[in-house]
This record gives structure tokens, sequence and C-alpha cells, in this order.
């Protein structure tokens, strides 16, 4: 029998570490040539990670939610013949390089134990229930008019002391105090897979760049007239279309006039980098939390074109099959909260983009049309930009014409 020792393979290129996102196996189980092992997350995707041998897992390093380093030992199987490591009967002991947060354990943990209970808190007594309190307390309470079985105690079994009496005094009863039973401690959950993943990627947008937030309202009336005959007429053989395409349009007209918002900016190289091509990333809500997947190319694409690859990026997204490829590369960034959206919100970047275009909620307003008001389908757009390469009179400017864009829909197909 020998050991043979795995190492957390590379995984992509400029990839230096990834986190654990699942274990497929455990210590004392057997595993076959190609069984995945675990899965791993990485900026870009999720990724299953194979046995290259056969054999009994007798070491795993980590557990879901570790960070390792690319290289460093994962699994260690024991398989007919000689293995790859020396004295194959001893088990790697974990080293400071094995992982990057938290300590590698021999073993997956079982699942945790129900946690004790939360101690009894005493509730409102029932008619005949007598509560506990020295007779002081009592004739205190006698002489106040107040029934000790609507007294919360604190004391030892819940005895009532003078000072519940006097903050019952002081206080009245507790709210739904008739009903409810105070709980004591809660649960603590640790931040891992694709919810850190995002808590970094927020953390670092929001420690590295100054952001500046520009809210427009724009009347949508003729948009979504425009939008519903293309609908009823097309969306049989083309698909149907949402608001988002028309803002994918109007970006890339946008940025064609005002290049400097397709762009990223290396901060510590202090380099801007304005994309000829426009990349546009979709922000999407999956289960596992937030992602943005590219459409690439929008300036090639038309409304059908765009929708379509939308359409099927957000289903991979959410799914969880999106390649990493597809989950990277955007040079300016697109979010919608749809429906759900509200009058204006403050989007963060997409770092190390140097702007967001926010889609907020649609709603038909009382306008003034100069004589009476009118009703008009309103939705507000928010905007934030890096103002350390962004200034505001340029943002203003990019997000009016926006405005006059999706205001008067025929001037997205207009070429100038």
């Amino acid at each position: 029998m020998g050991l043979y020792s795995m190492a957390l393979p590379d995984i992509g290129e400029g990839i230096a570490e990834a986190e654990l996102e699942e274990w497929s196996v455990k210590v004392g189980d057997i595993v076959a040539e190609d069984d995945v092992l675990c899965a791993v997350m990485t900026d870009k995707a999720v990724v299953e990670v194979p046995t290259p041998v056969s054999g009994k897992v007798v070491w795993v390093a980590g557990v879901a939610g570790d960070r390792l380093a690319i290289g460093t030992p994962l699994v260690q199987i024991e398989i007919e013949g000689e293995g790859n490591l020396e004295g194959s009967a001893q088990v790697a002991e974990p080293t400071a390089a094995t992982k990057l947060d938290a300590p590698a354990v021999a073993e997956i943990p079982t699942p945790l134990t129900t946690p004790p209970a939360a101690p009894t808190v005493k509730h409102p007594l029932g008619a005949g229930e007598k509560p506990l309190a020295a007779p002081s307390v009592r004739k205190a309470a006698q002489d106040a008019g107040i029934d000790l079985r609507l007294v919360q105690g604190t004391g030892p079994a819940h005895k009532i002391t003078h000072d519940d009496l006097a903050s019952y005094i002081a206080h009245g009863p507790t709210v739904g105090a008739s009903t409810a039973r105070r709980v004591e401690g809660g649960t603590d959950i640790k931040i891992k897979g694709m919810r850190r993943k995002i808590a970094d990627k927020m953390a670092l947008s929001k420690a590295r760049i100054p952001h500046i937030t520009v809210v427009e309202e724009i009347d949508v009336t003729d948009l979504e007239t425009l939008r519903t005959q293309l609908n009823t007429s097309y969306a049989q053989d083309k698909g149907k279309l949402t608001i988002l395409p028309f803002v994918m349009a109007a970006i890339v007209k946008g940025v064609a006039e005002q290049p400097e918002m397709n762009a990223t900016y290396d901060d510590e190289a202090g380099i801007i980098h304005q994309s000829h091509p426009v990349h546009i990333g979709i922000a999407v809500q999956t289960p596992n939390g937030l992602t943005v997947p590219v459409v690439r190319h929008a300036e090639a694409a038309n409304l059908w074109a765009n929708a379509a690859e939308m359409t099927r990026l957000s289903s991979a997204a959410r799914s969880g099959k999106a390649k990493r490829e597809e989950l990277s590369g955007s040079t300016v960034t697109i979010t919608s909260l749809g429906p759900l959206g509200a009058i204006a919100t403050t989007p963060i970047i997409n770092h190390p983009e140097v702007a967001i275009v926010g889609v907020n909620k649609m709603a038909v307003r009382p306008m003034w049309d100069g004589s009476a008001f009118q009703p008009r389908k309103m939705m507000n757009i928010s905007c934030s930009f890096d103002h350390r390469v962004i200034d505001g009179w340029d943002a203003a400017v990019f997000v009016q014409r926006l405005k006059s864009l999706l205001e008067t829909p025929a001037l997205l197909f207009i070429e100038v």
C-alpha cells in the first residue's frame, strides 16, 4: 500500500487561491479515478476537482469556506502499489501553507448537534398561579394596585424583585407580554462561498473607489409603447424584449460619445484602459448571491441578439453553469432590481470599472405637460461613477444622454 498526496491543481490563469465550496468525499471513503473530490470556488466560477487515482481517502485539507493556495496539499489517498510520499504510513500534518484563513482538519466534521435551548423566560401567569415574590414586594404591588402575575421576574427562578415592580410601574407591561416570550442568543453564520466573494468585491470597491451617484427621472412612456409593439409583432420569432436591451443600446451610444465611461482603472499602475468593444456586465441574483455575467460586444448586436445572450447568461449564472470567461471582462455594468426596485438606489461600481447604470422601478405618475397633469410611465436611473477619473460634469452629461435616448427611443436606431 502507498500514500498518494494530491495538491490543489491550477484551475485558471492567474488564480493563486480558491475557496472550498463543498466536499464530495470524507475520510474513509473509497474513490475511483476521476471521481469528484470537491468543488472549489474562484473569483470566476465553481470548479469540480476530480481524483487522478483510486483508493481510500485518509486525509483532507480544510472544510467548506476555507481558502487554499494553489499547489498546497488537498487530499491524501491510500492506494495499491507505491505512492508519491515517502514513509507512506504517515498522514501529512497540516501546515501553515495548506490554507489561508482557518485550521485544516483531518476529516469533514459531523453536523452540529442541535444547540441547547435558550433559557426559559417566565411569561405572564394564568389565573390561580402564584408569582414568586418577597412579602415586601407583594405589599408594594398591592398598594400600587398591580397584579404581580403580569410582572416579569428577573430574579432567581423568575422571582419578582422591587426593581422589576418599579420597572413595570414606570413602563407598563412588555408589549405583547400576554402571548410572547423573550428569547436570548442568536445564530452565527460563516460567510463563505459566493457570499464571501460578493463581500470581498463590495469591500474592495467601496474601499478603493470614491463613488459619485447621479439620479435622473426618465419618461419611458414612448419606450414602453415601442417595446409592447415589438413584442406583439416579433416575440414569437425573435423572443421577448425587456427594458434592459434598450438600456444596453443607450449605453452603447452613450459610451461612443464618452469613451471614458467604458473603461477600467488600474489604480496601482495609474492606468485607465478605455475599451473599444462594449462588454456589458448584467448583475444577476442567483441562489448563491449576486454574480455578473458579461454580454460581450454589445455594440455589434441588435436588441434581440443582446436580449437572447442576456437571457442565456442569466440562466447559466442562476444554475451555476456559467463559465469563468462568461463572468469576467466587463467594461461597464447594469444593475436592476426589476419590479422590486426602489425609487432610487446607489449602485456600487463593479471594480475595476468606472461606471455602473442602475435601473429602478417603473411607475405611472401624474406629470405636468404645461397645461394639465398627464399619466406617464416614469422610471429613475441611478448611475455611479469613479470620481477619481470621472468628473461630476461628465457624469451628468452621460446620464442626460441616456435620458434623451430612452425618452426618444427612435434615436437608438439612428446612425449619425
